[in-house]
């Protein structure tokens, strides 16, 4: 994998945008002022700048995350020169030592989410409860603690001791609901934006910690169309899709050998490599067939991290664990419908008890999240179930990634573990 990149806060040239069924709209648009004195920031017209260092933060996070939550959770296969980690990872092994730069970014994305919110309170004082960057600096810090409570096997808050990972997910609720709360004060598209990612952020947190009936409100809220992405760009190579250098550019990670690659559904793309004799190309370590991802197919690619489709996903598990097997199914087929096309169908699935209708929803989240970084915390979390909704992928496996070892040599609330 690439050499971690460097992050300056404030500096970033990406910016943070939102999808909708009509197009694109942007968050803001803030141009690369270059590197900014701490200072500087201590002023109303600084907090654009500050908002898009906290998304460049959260795409980083991402691109450091997803190959290896796609080795994990079975969405690619190693194929490729890095190692020895990576290679573990494809058998579900994950060292503290392995995953240094991950836990790094990730919380890097926390911390300076958290902290810009702290002084935006001071910065902006009163407007703070009417200001779109205060919505937006809360949203970006959800999802980070969202992405870490998904992953990690426990939370480590600023230097403080171990805890239940949970916390993460406690953190970005009250985190996603102070973005509703500020949203809700604003007026036009912005609000309405703002208020279905942090709606979006909220019912899966809420999903996490077991109140269906508060992720239902909250996911009925999205609309089907909805997405909300991590950006990545061509302005620089820290703002490329890593995911897609090295499956695009290179041949590290292949879909050969992994559920997908029996799979043709249009929201799991990929398709095969053949040299100019004819064979089928190999990846980078010369041996593993290279089937090619075709989600990400450049390096401008943008990762979804909020959609309606989930949300219809999540009100469907909603119902499978309140015993309506029609209702979850009807929810199901709307995702399959929405993403139905005719090169590539998904005809209406039937499923009449909770047996049959449980692998449906695991196979269709799956697919529908297919290398979001979202997989690994399904696995996980299924894994811990009895009874039909039980997966058993990760027996035997590692579930989640550990304290790094970085972290571990660093905390003194952690030396000796």
């Amino acid at each position: 994998m690439r050499v971690n990149r460097i992050v300056r806060l404030a500096s970033a040239t990406v910016a943070f945008s939102t999808l909708a069924a009509t197009g694109g709209c942007n968050f803001f648009d803030v141009s690369n002022p270059g590197p900014i004195a701490d200072d500087n920031l201590n002023v109303p017209s600084a907090m654009a700048g500050l908002t898009t260092g906290m998304a460049f933060n959260l795409s980083e996070a991402y691109n450091s995350l997803s190959p290896q939550t796609a080795l994990l959770s079975d969405d690619l296969y190693h194929a490729g020169s890095y190692g020895p980690g990576q290679g573990l990872w494809n058998r579900g092994i994950v060292r503290p030592e392995d995953i240094n730069g991950s836990w790094g970014d990730m919380h890097a994305a926390r911390w300076v989410a958290e902290q810009g919110i702290e002084r935006m309170k001071t910065v902006l004082g009163t407007g703070y409860d009417t200001s779109p960057f205060a919505a937006r600096a809360n949203i970006y810090a959800g999802l980070a603690n969202r992405m870490l409570g998904e992953v990690t096997c426990n939370s480590v808050i600023d230097g403080g001791p171990s805890g239940d990972h949970k916390v993460h997910f406690q953190r970005a609720e009250a985190q996603f609901s102070e973005a509703i709360r500020i949203a809700g004060g604003l007026t036009g598209a912005l609000r309405d934006s703002l208020l279905r990612v942090a709606h979006g952020g909220r019912a899966s947190v809420r999903a996490w910690q077991n109140n269906w009936t508060g992720a239902v409100t909250d996911a009925q809220i999205v609309p089907s169309a909805y997405v909300f992405v991590a950006p990545f760009s061509t302005n620089t190579a820290a703002e490329n899709n890593e995911l897609a250098f090295e499956t695009i550019n290179r041949s590290e990670y292949t879909v050969f050998g992994t559920f997908w690659s029996a799979v043709r559904d249009p929201r799991v793309p990929w398709d095969t490599v053949r040299t100019t004799s004819g064979a089928l190309a190999t990846g980078q370590d010369g041996r593993t067939v290279f089937f090619r991802q075709r989600k990400f197919i450049n390096l401008a690619a943008d990762i979804p991290i909020v959609k309606g489709t989930e949300m219809l996903l999540v009100r469907a598990e909603a119902a499978l664990r309140n015993n309506d097997v029609p209702g979850a199914m009807t929810l199901i087929n709307q995702v399959r419908a929405f993403h139905n096309v005719a090169t590539s169908p998904l005809p209406p699935l039937t499923a009449t008890t909770l047996a049959e209708a449980w692998p449906i929803l695991q196979r269709e989240r799956g697919a529908t999240l297919w290398l979001e970084s979202r997989r690994l915390w399904d696995l996980r979390r299924w894994n811990a179930e009895t009874g039909p909704a039980k997966n058993t992928f990760l027996d035997n496996r590692d579930k989640c990634i550990p304290i790094s070892l970085n972290e571990i040599q660093a905390n003194p609330n952690l030396r000796g573990t």
